[in-house]
């Protein structure tokens, strides 16, 4: 992002960009920014926007090859190609020799940096990658928002939202424009009005179950389960995630083990470090056998229920109920 920064403030920006990354409001973002850059808004001749992958490489080059109409270059952004997972022989031959009047961006959710195009367009152009973004920046970036709407956030009240919502800016910008309606007479935000307004992320309604199964909170964890069922989750996907969230816990267990403080853990598995915390609190009252097990009963679940010997609200329900009644 930095070096992206760098070329628009120096207005010289490269023929071939790739944003890319797990961050979508950020790409997004910065696709904005490289369009207000690159061409106005009211230039509908010269600006043509792809997305997936049912554009075929030949009108796609077409484009590319016309001559832009009054301006001084034709800017095409392409989102979700696909071809920086698996490449397109045709259109990595054209990106060889691509005219010189045209401009491109491709915006990926998922690459392999192994590729020959990723490869080719971070030598050629530039690669940006909007990766989920650490504690610190985020904390940042929401007292800067609530600023502009003249509203104020501690810094403990702001990890009490990233803790409740997740790390998707998102989701966390969309809760602070419900925070800044319901706290419309006041200028502090709370832990309460989050609590109050503040829909609580998936992932994390499935931690408070997994984290009450550790405590062997039986009652809690199954009331907290068929909380997830009243706001209609599928029971397949929450078998999954607790799939994920047992999986989370043997691996940060298992690093904890072996030395690594929580922010190389987070790097590792792919969770905010400020979050790691929690899950190595978890892991502590769990054996990695039984995490490991856990794990394995889930897949074995899902197996039944696919093929119709166990009922899918039944499947996690068991699940809830053996590992809340073990011993760490």
């Amino acid at each position: 992002m930095i070096a992206f920064n760098e070329d628009l403030k120096a207005g010289n920006l490269k023929q071939i960009y790739l944003f890319y990354g797990t961050e979508s409001y950020l790409r997004r973002q910065y696709m904005k920014r490289y369009k207000q850059a690159m061409i106005s808004d009211d230039d509908n001749m010269n600006y043509h926007y792809y997305e997936g992958n049912d554009t075929s490489v030949n009108s796609f080059i077409d484009i590319a090859e016309t001559l832009p109409f009054f301006a001084e270059r034709r800017v095409i952004i392409w989102e979700n190609s696909g071809f920086f997972k698996t490449a397109d022989e045709k259109l990595f031959a054209y990106l060889k020799s691509v005219s010189e009047s045209t401009s491109l961006l491709f915006v990926e959710a998922e690459i392999d940096k192994r590729s020959k195009m990723f490869k080719f367009v971070s030598s050629l152009g530039s690669a940006v990658e909007f990766p989920i973004q650490n504690e610190d920046m985020l904390k940042r970036w929401i007292g800067t928002i609530l600023k502009k709407e003249n509203k104020k956030i501690t810094e403990r009240t702001a990890i009490y939202l990233l803790d409740k919502v997740g790390t998707d800016m998102e989701k966390i910008h969309s809760e602070m424009e419900k925070l800044v309606s319901y706290c419309l007479d006041r200028d502090v935000i709370t832990e309460t009005d989050i609590d109050a307004i503040c829909t609580t992320h998936i992932n994390n309604q499935i931690f408070d179950m997994v984290s009450a199964v550790a405590e062997r909170k039986q009652k809690q964890a199954l009331k907290l389960y068929h909380d997830l069922l009243t706001l209609k989750e599928p029971p397949m996907r929450i078998l999954f995630l607790l799939a994920r969230q047992f999986n989370l816990l043997m691996q940060v267990k298992e690093l904890k083990s072996r030395g690594f403080d929580n922010k190389s853990i987070g790097l590792k598995v792919s969770l905010p470090g400020f979050v790691v915390g929690k899950y190595a609190q978890a892991a502590e009252k769990f054996k990695t056998a039984d995490l490991k097990e856990a794990v394995n009963n889930c897949i074995n679940m899902e197996e039944a229920v696919k093929t119709g010997n166990l009922n899918d609200r039944m499947s996690i329900e068991l699940i809830i109920i053996k590992y809340s009644g073990f011993n760490a």
